[in-house]
């Protein structure tokens, strides 16, 4: 019994243009995935997962991708490329002295190219982390969820990593309010053994139960609020 985490979770207008926007990115091929397209990952690599969703995105997300980088060049040539795969800049009040780049993909969702020399993402992987916000219960949950090391636990800010290395998943500053409305970005975990069963130890980490979605997919949320999806593989 356990869950392993396949993919965040992204609600897109248009699941082809956004799926091939991060496919050219990151250099994947998109598969067919349930009602959407998945970029696989692996053991240490998170996969990236698009469903459809017609609604418009009307506020930042509580949830955002960080690209990393070896050198100034590297960054501005990610940079470059997301640019022409049809990113857009975006202005959260950033300066040039924060070092990482904030950009936005075609559906309007943020992502961060960070800069060379980043301690914490070192030895990450191209896709270095999913940045979360929620209190340190959550990061805990998730530890305990997955099977998971703690690799980060200071100051309210936590996040864990696979034993096999690679994206980091974090959580940090103020807790999000709590919402019956389905997040953008999501976490998106595979029982292995009964789904039921599963889905009660999570609830007895603290995971509550929301509204199952189609297709075999449950939604469940963590201690902090935010919906995280759980399916058999």
């Amino acid at each position: 019994m356990g869950s392993h985490l396949l993919a965040v979770t992204f609600d897109a207008g248009d699941v082809g243009r956004l799926a091939g926007f991060w496919a050219g990115l990151l250099g994947r091929e998109p598969v067919r995935h349930r009602a959407g397209l998945l970029l696989p990952g692996d053991e240490s690599k998170l996969g990236l997962r698009f469903v459809p969703d017609p609604a418009t995105k009307t506020r930042p997300n509580l949830a955002h991708l960080h690209l990393t980088s070896h050198t100034a060049a590297d960054q501005e040539a990610t940079v470059a490329r997301a640019l022409e795969l049809g990113a857009s800049h975006v202005d959260f009040g950033q300066t040039p002295e924060d070092g990482h780049i904030v950009l936005e993909d075609p559906d309007g969702n943020e992502f961060c190219v960070m800069e060379a020399g980043n301690r914490f993402l070192a030895g990450c992987g191209f896709l270095g982390e999913l940045a979360c916000d929620g209190p340190r219960e959550v990061g805990v949950f998730w530890s305990q969820a997955l099977g998971w090391p703690l690799v980060w636990d200071q100051d309210e800010e936590t996040a864990v990593q696979s034993p096999a290395g690679g994206t980091k998943v974090s959580w940090g500053g103020e807790p999000p309010a709590p919402s019956t409305v389905r997040r953008r970005l999501r976490l998106f975990v595979v029982a292995s053994g009964d789904l039921d069963s599963e889905i009660a130890r999570l609830v007895s980490l603290g995971a509550s139960r929301a509204e199952p979605h189609s297709d075999g997919v449950q939604c469940l949320m963590d201690p902090g609020g935010n919906q995280f999806e759980i399916a058999l593989g």
